[in-house]
């Protein structure tokens, strides 16, 4: 496996590796809904974390251990995406740190998002890709569920997230000969969706 950090694009989202340019647009962002880092994710990207979660994606860039994504859509950061867990040994990798502004849940953004990172980690040569979800985080696991993954146990008291809860951590994979199925089943969601913007707009 060969995974190096590319903008990834299409008709939805452009993914752009993550740099400076993408700091304050990304802040904003993270911003739009403080609330939530305290209650589902095990860092936090609101007010003062961000510039040291901000530090700390940066240091693990350049190191090679995560390709961080800005999600932009109509010229605008929205949110942002991981590959983590990089493990050109065993072929896999994980898609993971995954945050959206309220305004771009729960329409094509997410399964736009997930069909290019899964296809550049198969096409890169991955075997096995991951998804990790916080087990409290009922919307996420749908989510992941609704892609095509396969879920395969929880971790149980797994890890501590920066408020002090312990976290119990939902295991989700999709491997190698799996993909296709996948892909046609995100090609066929997102075309409707598509279908439905243009109905709309009109156009």
């Amino acid at each position: 496996m060969n995974l190096e950090p590319r903008l990834l694009e299409n008709s939805f989202v452009r993914l752009e590796p993550m740099e400076d340019r993408h700091r304050d647009g990304l802040r904003a962002a993270c911003e739009a809904d403080p609330d939530i880092w305290t209650r589902l994710y095990p860092f936090s990207w609101a007010g003062e974390h961000f510039d040291p979660t901000w530090k700390t994606l940066r240091r693990d860039m350049e190191q090679g251990r995560t390709i961080g994504h800005a999600v932009v859509t109509s010229g605008e950061v929205v949110g942002l995406t991981c590959f983590s867990a990089i493990d050109p040994v065993n072929a896999s990798v994980e898609i993971g740190g995954t945050y959206y502004r309220p305004e771009a849940r729960g329409g094509p953004v997410n399964p736009a998002c997930k069909r290019l990172l899964m296809a550049a980690a198969f096409g890169a040569g991955a075997r096995r890709v991951v998804y990790r979800v916080d087990a409290l985080n009922e919307r996420s696991r749908a989510a992941v569920l609704k892609l095509g993954a396969v879920q395969e146990g929880v971790l149980r008291q797994d890890r501590v997230t920066w408020t002090g809860r312990v976290r119990d951590t939902v295991i989700f994979s999709v491997l190698k000969a799996e993909w296709p199925g996948v892909r046609d089943g995100l090609d066929a969601r997102l075309a409707a969706l598509l279908l439905e913007e243009r109905d709309l707009t009109g156009s």
